[in-house]
C-alpha cells in the first residue's frame, strides 16, 4: 500500500492534525510526519515532494496557515494528489489560509478541506488510494457503515415527550 505524507508548515500545526493521523492510523494505512515550511526550508520541502514518488508516497496532506503557500510549493514538485488543510490563525480565523491555499493557478491542482478540516483530509487521501485498493475501500465502507448507524441511533433516541416535560 502507498503511504501518505502529512507535511505541517510549523510543529504549532500538531494539534490541527491529529485528528488526521488517528484516521490514518484507523485505517492502517502507512503516513508519515513531518515539519517543513514553504518559506524557511524550501530546499527541503522542493525534495521531499519531488523524491515522493519514489519513496512511496500515493498522496501528500499539507498543513499551514497564514500565507499557506505550502501545498502549493509542495504540488509544484510533484504530480501526486497534494490535499492541503488550511489552519486557522488569529489575524484572520483561517480565511487567509483557506484563501492561499484554494486559489492555485490553472495547471497547478490542490484540493482543499475546510479550515482545520485534517479528518477530511486523511479521509479524502484514503479515497484516492482506495481507487486501486479493495481492502482499503471495505475499510472505508465499514467507517460509513458505522457513521449511518450512529446517526441512526440517534435518531431513535430522540424522546419528544421527555423533551416536552422538561421544565
Amino acid at each position: 500500500m502507498k503511504k501518505i505524507a502529512i507535511i505541517m508548515g510549523s510543529d504549532s500545526d500538531l494539534p490541527v492534525l491529529k485528528p488526521a493521523i488517528k484516521t490514518l492510523a484507523e485505517l492502517e494505512i502507512p503516513f508519515e510526519v513531518h515539519v517543513m515550511s514553504a518559506h524557511r526550508t524550501p530546499e527541503e520541502a522542493a525534495a521531499f515532494s519531488k523524491n515522493a514518488r519514489a519513496n512511496g508516497f500515493g498522496a501528500i496532506i499539507c498543513a499551514a496557515g497564514m500565507a499557506a503557500h505550502l501545498a502549493g510549493a509542495i504540488a509544484a514538485q510533484t504530480t501526486l494528489p497534494v490535499i492541503g488543510i488550511p489552519v486557522k490563525s488569529s489575524t484572520l480565523d483561517g480565511l487567509d489560509a483557506l484563501l492561499s491555499t484554494v486559489q492555485m493557478p490553472a495547471g497547478m491542482p490542490v484540493a482543499t478541506v475546510a479550515i482545520d478540516g485534517a479528518q477530511n483530509a486523511a479521509l479524502l487521501a484514503a479515497q484516492m488510494l482506495a481507487i486501486t485498493d479493495e481492502d482499503l475501500a471495505a475499510k472505508l465502507f465499514d467507517m460509513r457503515k458505522k457513521q449511518h448507524d450512529k446517526v441512526v441511533a440517534k435518531d431513535k433516541s430522540i424522546d419528544i415527550a421527555a423533551i416536552l416535560a422538561e421544565k
